[in-house]
């Protein structure tokens, strides 16, 4: 079989924004300082972004707010014009990235998709003839000839993304304003996305939702502090993006935590009050959380902490080596330990994410290494009425004998 061609070609990309440290304001400001330079602090969004995208297929990109994501797919839609390196793109592209852009909010829904469409590569004629399909889809025939300034940020999620659709470009680019949309809406542009990907269109996606990773992408992207930290199999790329993005996993963890990698988190697991590995835990019986951690480098003084989380994400319990004034030694790189922590399962039945972070105490924002939701495991045998907790309990019910009135 032959290679798929390149849809889309990023080489060394560098783009940096000069964010001036004194503004003018005023003609008066101005007139009283002609001579003052303005001093400017450089914010480094993008710091040699390389990567390839095959014609085809469904790319997503992910990272925390702020790494650089939007302004990567900005400077592949030509909104932003990078500082050096080479952007190739083969066909035509639709960018579909942020609310509003290319409509004008005084024109009514026909001038804009009209316009918006002949943007996207479409001629006049056929933005025209296509136009009742796109409204259709929006489901906005009644708000025809309403101006944009009155519709909602979901109207005009509809209508930017049913113009999209209908644009018939090779390369698609999906920023996360897609989530603005209510579900009703989502349902219907992630059938979209299948009759895309069956039509052979190049899709980029920029996403928090690892279900939709997971769903719909071919490969992903992991960009963290403005350079790319992984690109892979999506169930690959979205376990590495959890564990950068709940970096903060513990209370007391700042949220501009850095992850430096001084140890590996080879294993966890859960077991039985025998000790034996397992995946199920019985309500009322011991439940072992264990996970190997071998260091890569010196941590002196760690700490070791593991939390288990619900489905939902509601954190159930947590537990740290820190507990009662307890002090672990220094580990050595090469040196690998079993960390252990027993539970009385008094949890409801149900499915439940054990993490697992490692430390040193005297610098708490350098994590040596995180697994986020690194086991799973489910209980059985709990009442679930609706709690975390099935809590030894009773109820009575008895009847109450009226008040005697006189």
């Amino acid at each position: 079989m032959a290679p798929r061609p390149i849809a889309v070609d990023v080489e060394h990309l560098e783009k940096t924004f000069r964010i001036p440290e004194h503004r003018v304001h005023t003609l008066k400001e101005r007139a009283l300082h002609p001579f003052r330079r303005t001093a400017y602090e450089e914010l480094r969004v993008l710091d040699d972004v390389s990567f390839r995208i095959l014609q085809g297929e469904f790319f997503g990109i992910l990272g925390r707010n702020g790494s650089g994501k939007s302004t990567l797919l900005k400077c592949l839609a030509g909104i932003y014009r990078a500082d050096s390196g080479r952007i190739r793109v083969a066909g035509q592209l639709a960018p579909f990235i942020e609310l509003g852009v290319g409509f004008n909010p005084d024109l009514t829904a026909r001038e804009n998709v009209v316009i918006n469409a002949v943007m996207m590569g479409l001629s006049p004629t056929a933005a025209r003839a296509r136009f009742d399909d796109i409204i259709e889809f929006a489901e906005l025939e009644r708000f025809v000839e309403m101006k944009l300034k009155n519709y909602s940020s979901g109207m005009q999620v509809r209508l930017a993304f049913s113009t999209m659709v209908q644009s018939d470009a090779d390369v698609m680019l999906i920023d996360e304003v897609l989530a603005v949309g209510d579900a009703a809406f989502q349902e219907k542009c992630f059938a979209i996305f299948d009759s895309l990907r069956a039509a052979g269109k190049t899709i980029i996606l920029v996403t928090h939702d690892m279900r939709l990773v997971d769903r719909f992408c071919d490969r992903a992207m992991l960009i963290n502090s403005h350079r790319i930290e992984g690109i892979g199999a999506p169930e690959e790329i979205s376990r590495r993006y959890l564990d950068v993005n709940f970096i903060d996993a513990g209370d007391d963890v700042a949220d501009d935590g850095v992850l430096l990698e001084r140890a590996h988190i080879s294993d966890t697991w859960t077991a039985d009050d025998r000790g034996e590995r397992t995946d199920i835990g019985v309500h009322g019986e011991a439940v072992g959380v264990h996970s190997l951690i071998e260091a890569r480098e010196p941590i002196p003084d760690p700490e070791i902490r593991v939390w288990i989380e619900n489905e939902a994400g509601v954190r159930v319990f947590a537990a740290s080596t820190l507990e009662f004034g307890r002090r672990v030694p220094d580990f050595r790189p090469g040196e690998r330990r079993l960390f252990t922590v027993r539970i009385a399962n008094r949890l409801v039945s149900d499915s439940y994410h054990v993490s697992v972070l490692v430390r040193s105490r005297d610098r708490p924002q350098e994590i040596s290494a995180v697994r986020h939701r690194a086991a799973r495991f489910s209980v059985v045998g709990g009442e679930h009425v609706g709690g975390i907790y099935d809590l030894e309990h009773t109820i009575e019910l008895e009847p109450v004998p009226k008040e005697v009135t006189t």
